[in-house]
This record gives structure tokens, C-alpha cells and sequence, in this order.
């Protein structure tokens, strides 16, 4: 697949234990964007952080928290970008997106080898 140089990166800010239909919100977010043919999907998962609730979570022994802070990246062509906020939207009842446009220097596949 050729990525255009021109893209747009997304970023989802959520917490990890955020569910869609019963099933974890990333998962269901990264399988959907596999689904829809997007470039890829990446799942990063926060040492600690807060959102708009302002509620602190971390993975430090003092103060466990099981619902640590999750960024999913996806970088595609505009139009996908777009067409996968319209889904996104429906899901998503918590948490934030952020879009930026990228510059794609590389973007290869080696075909099993």
C-alpha cells in the first residue's frame, strides 16, 4: 500500500478500562480501523495522566490504578481520517481526539520476508 506524502495523524485519549458494546474501546477502535482499510493503528498505553475529569491515574505501588491512560494513533489520507471520525464518534462517550497533518517519509511493507 502507497501512503500519499500528505496525511493526517488522529490521536484518541482515553482510559483503558473505557468499554463499546461490553469489549474494550481500544480494541474495538483498532479493529475497526483494520476493518475500514485505514494505514494502521497503534495502542499506547500511559505510565499516568488525567483528563477532564481531572482524576489522576497511574501505574505507580502507592496508588494502583487499573484504568491507566490509552493514546491510539492512526495516520492515513484526509478523506479516511474523516470518514473514521463519523465512526468514532458514535463510540467515543469519554476522552478526547486531536488531528494533525504529518508528513509521511516512509511507509513500506516487506511482504514476509
Amino acid at each position: 500500500m502507497k501512503l500519499l506524502e500528505k496525511a493526517e495523524r488522529i490521536r484518541i485519549y482515553m482510559g483503558e478500562d473505557d468499554k463499546h458494546k461490553g469489549r474494550p474501546l481500544a480494541d474495538a477502535i483498532i479493529n475497526e480501523a483494520r476493518k475500514t482499510g485505514l494505514a494502521g493503528a497503534t495502542i499506547f498505553r500511559g505510565m499516568g495522566g488525567f483528563g477532564a475529569n481531572s482524576r489522576i491515574r497511574t501505574s505507580k505501588i502507592l496508588r494502583l490504578s487499573e484504568d491507566l491512560p490509552v493514546i491510539i494513533e492512526i495516520v492515513d489520507h484526509p478523506d479516511l481520517i474523516d470518514q473514521f471520525l463519523d465512526f468514532l464518534n458514535g463510540m467515543i462517550t469519554e476522552g478526547m481526539i486531536t488531528r494533525e497533518p504529518v508528513n509521511v517519509i516512509t511507509y513500506r511493507h516487506n511482504n514476509g520476508k
